[in-house]
Order: structure tokens, then sequence, then C-alpha cells
């Protein structure tokens, strides 16, 4: 079962998937989806090990583990500056799907959950990431993160897409060769 972290009076009347705010501009979520062409029993093991997330999301500098349910994240914020996370698992249903929330020792508050579904046709996992957050700073504070490509939105597209190629090939590609190459920096 699939939890929802506000209630529906607090948003728009919009699909879960495309709303953006509550009424008070307070709460931003962001919903992607992915297909990997995986089994999901490999993909939920390999996200259900948070030790792991480093390896594909770029704002996450390093995971420490509290205890079995709860988590430290450090994550990097814009000009340098990391952000820490205390976040504890919640409604994790072997194979389908991991809850999460920052408890109350966070700088964040943020509440996510990541499914696992059956792609039609034996074509792999259809991977869901959907993150409810208040952006530190208000609208000012999302604007400079659009500004310096942390917004969330654009982040979990990202997130993703190396999640898919990590998992599918082993590695993730990117295109740090082709500026050494070039002599570029």
């Amino acid at each position: 079962m699939r939890r929802y972290f506000v209630s529906s009076e607090q948003l728009d009347d919009a699909p879960k998937r495309a709303q953006r705010d509550d009424k008070n501009g307070n709460l931003a979520i962001v919903g992607r989806s992915i297909v990997i062409n995986k089994p999901r029993q490999e993909l939920f093991a390999f996200w259900r090990d948070f030790a792991n997330l480093p390896r594909f999301m770029n704002a996450i500098e390093r995971v420490e583990i509290i205890d079995a349910s709860r988590y430290r994240w450090i994550v990097k914020a814009p000009i340098g500056q990391e952000v820490t996370l205390e976040i504890e698992t919640i409604d994790v249903v072997q194979n389908q799907s991991i809850g999460w929330r920052s408890t109350e020792n966070s700088q964040i508050d943020t509440t996510g959950n990541v499914s696992f579904a059956d792609a039609p046709a034996g074509r792999g996992t259809v991977v869901t990431a959907d993150i409810a957050y208040k952006p530190p700073g208000g609208d000012i504070g999302r604007l400079f993160a659009k500004l310096f490509q942390t917004e969330p939105n654009i982040q979990a597209r990202h997130e993703l897409k190396r999640f898919k190629m990590l998992m599918e090939t082993g590695e993730i590609a990117t295109g740090a060769f082709r500026k050494s190459e070039n002599g570029e920096s």
C-alpha cells in the first residue's frame, strides 16, 4: 500500500503526480518513473541498502547507519554547503516499496516512497519515486536551487536515469572524458 504524505485537503485538486505546492506554498512534491530492465527484487534489494544511494544520487555525499530503521544522510547543498537529514524507514513492503521520512533531527522536512512494479510484457520494472519536501528558504531557496540545477524535480529525473544506467550496465556514463580530451576544464 502506498502512503501519501499529506492530506488531499492540503493540496490542489491536480493529480498527485502533478501537484507542486500546498496552499501555503511550503510543500513541494516530486514524482518520477522509469523502466529498468532488471527484476524488481534486484532493484528493491539494491535501493533498500541506503548505503548504495550515493552511488547514483549526486546530492547524497554519504549515508551513516544509526540503527535498523534510521539513517543519517549527508547531502550537498548549493555553494558547497552540507545538509544533514536523519531518515527513518516506514512502510517497507518486501520487493514492492520503501517509504521514508525525516525525523525532527533533520535540517529539511522530507518524506518519500519508491515503488517497484513489474513492467508490462516482461520489460523489466517500473520504478516510481515520489518525494515531498519543504525547501529551505521557501520560494527563494527553490529558485536558487533551480539556478544551480539542484532543484529536486531536476535531480529526481537525473538520479533515476543514473540508477537505470548503474543497474543495467554496472556503471554510470558521464561526459567528463570529453572535457579532459579537449583540454577544457
